[in-house]
């Protein structure tokens, strides 16, 4: 979970667009789009709703919180957080992010009914991931749940590689969509409570270092 936009992380999901644009001019997220069986604009159109889904946060519940325990140090990796922290008032906000949680579930969803993958195969992979995204994944105090950016996709990828070599794209996407999302959000909602973040979203405030870019990562590497 991470808390909503800064104004620098809005310039940086410009300039993000316009890298990944590029890079999908010359071939290499058309790659990672390919494998998962999309067609360039089809590609095209998800990468662009994600990005513009991510300035999105929807409300869920309000919890009470307490301010950040003096205990929580930031991890060595926090630099490639980027966003500041914000005021705290002793309540947190849980909400869900579109573009870093709802448009990659619905394309998760998608990839299920048109990928023929084993029901066991397919839930050994989640809970595998899951596992290592809440083992790595650390309380920044301030900011929220916080974890290295290649975690993720690197254990879904290997995890998918080993379990089905067949469906190893779409496996690596599903499971690192989801193993995220379990692993560094689901099951770090109790910590948010102690942590003094006046907003935390599943699925963080976009799709840079969120649940979209790990699942695209890992299709790319599988």
């Amino acid at each position: 979970m991470k808390p909503p936009l800064s104004a620098f992380y809005l310039l940086l999901l410009i300039f993000t667009l316009g890298f990944l644009l590029t890079f999908i001019q010359i071939g290499i997220l058309t790659i990672a789009f390919d494998k998962l069986g999309l067609s360039p604009h089809s590609a095209l159109l998800l990468l662009v709703t994600s990005l513009l889904g991510s300035l999105i946060n929807l409300p869920l519940f309000t919890i009470k919180a307490e301010p950040a325990s003096p205990d929580l140090t930031p991890p060595p990796w926090r630099g490639l957080l980027q966003q500041r922290p914000r005021e705290f008032r002793g309540k947190t906000l849980i909400a869900v992010n579109v573009g870093g949680c709802i448009i990659p579930v619905a394309f998760t969803l998608y990839l299920l009914q048109y990928h023929d993958l084993p029901m066991l195969k397919l839930i050994t992979a989640i809970l595998i991931v899951s596992i290592v995204c809440y083992h790595f994944s650390r309380p920044i105090p301030g900011m929220g749940i916080g974890m290295p950016i290649f975690i993720a996709p690197l254990a879904a990828a290997l995890t998918a590689l080993i379990i089905s070599p067949g469906h190893s794209a779409p496996l690596a996407y599903i499971s690192g969509t989801l193993g995220v999302l379990i692993g560094a959000d689901v099951m770090r909602l109790k910590d948010i409570r102690t942590m003094g973040v006046p907003v935390a979203s599943f699925g963080g405030a976009g799709t840079f270092d969120g649940i979209f870019l790990t699942g695209i990562i890992a299709a790319l590497l599988a």
